[in-house]
């Protein structure tokens, strides 16, 4: 690959990626990503594996990524960039996984940070939170229902991921036209993580947000209402034992508080019977961003 010829000029580039002549000499002399040969005029002459490289790093700078965070993730991976090179970085989270769930099950806290500061550097919050660690929390909870992995692994791995993504909660900052929304456990819960996931998400739209976790003793939840007037409160789900006992809090939150929205979610929503969902489908979160996005946008238009 390094022999291949050059023969793009930097304006055919320029025109093929879209970015400014300008930005691509400062990307060249600040971080040598690429060396492009010279021609007997002095021109720059571009190579195919060159404009892979390029177009690899544009596509992570749209992504969100700095050009110092593309080119770090570049270097770390130590890619050859080829046709495939964007199929490698997507399988790296498939990889990044394994290791994660190794360090945890292996209660090896450092390297478990060590990996978690390695995914958040190469992926989005968004994909870190949804298709790893929500794929991770999932996993954790099958191994131990199947007795496969101990309560001590369990609550490790719990205790590992509620440090990390609370310590991202606290840091976000809020939109003061949005309005106040709690989270809450529903009755009897304590698998509070997915809560917590789904509870930075809407922090990260902006939303003045209270967590509070872990189920609260009866009558609780009334008082945190009635002191903090939210438009939404969101309950969490994960065993089938307590399903019946949030859905009825639902009923007698809604009927109290009619400007109240109450959306509820968690592993549990799936032992819910046809009669159930059609009656509680108004409250039904979904499973993924795109539903939330389409639960919360449909809500606040009401």
């Amino acid at each position: 690959m390094q022999n291949q010829e050059g023969k793009y000029n930097i304006k055919a580039v320029s025109n093929m990626l879209g970015i400014q002549a300008g930005t691509l000499r400062a990307w060249e002399r600040r971080y040598q990503i690429i060396a492009p040969v010279r021609n007997d005029s002095g021109h720059r002459l571009y190579t195919e594996e060159h404009i892979k490289i390029l177009k690899w790093l544009i596509e992570k700078v749209d992504k969100g990524f700095t050009i110092s965070q593309a080119v770090s993730l570049l270097e770390k991976n130590e890619l050859s960039i080829t046709d495939t090179v964007k199929e490698t970085i997507d399988d790296k989270s498939v990889e990044l996984f394994d290791e994660l769930l190794d360090a945890l099950l292996s209660f090896d806290e450092a390297r478990a940070h060590v990996i978690m500061d390695k995914v958040f550097t190469i992926y989005s919050v968004e994909k870190v939170l949804i298709d790893i660690l929500g794929t991770l929390l999932v996993r954790v909870g099958s191994l131990w229902e199947e007795g496969t992995i101990t309560s001590a692994h369990e609550h490790f791995a719990s205790s590992f991921l509620r440090s990390r993504i609370g310590s991202i909660l606290h840091t976000l900052p809020t939109n003061g036209f949005l309005p106040k929304t709690v989270s809450v456990c529903g009755p009897g819960e304590w698998h509070e993580l997915g809560l917590l996931i789904y509870t930075l998400y809407v922090k990260r739209k902006g939303f003045d947000t209270i967590y509070l976790g872990v189920s609260l003793a009866d009558n609780d939840i009334h008082v945190v209402i009635e002191e903090i007037n939210p438009k939404f409160l969101f309950l969490s789900c994960t065993l089938k034992e307590n399903l019946e006992k949030t859905l009825l809090l639902v009923v007698e939150l809604e009927s109290k508080y009619p400007n109240l929205h109450v959306g509820i979610g968690g592993h549990a929503i799936g032992y819910m019977n046809e009669e159930e969902r059609a009656k509680f489908d108004k409250n039904i979160i979904g499973l993924n961003i795109e539903q939330w996005d389409h639960w919360l946008k449909q809500k606040m238009n009401e």
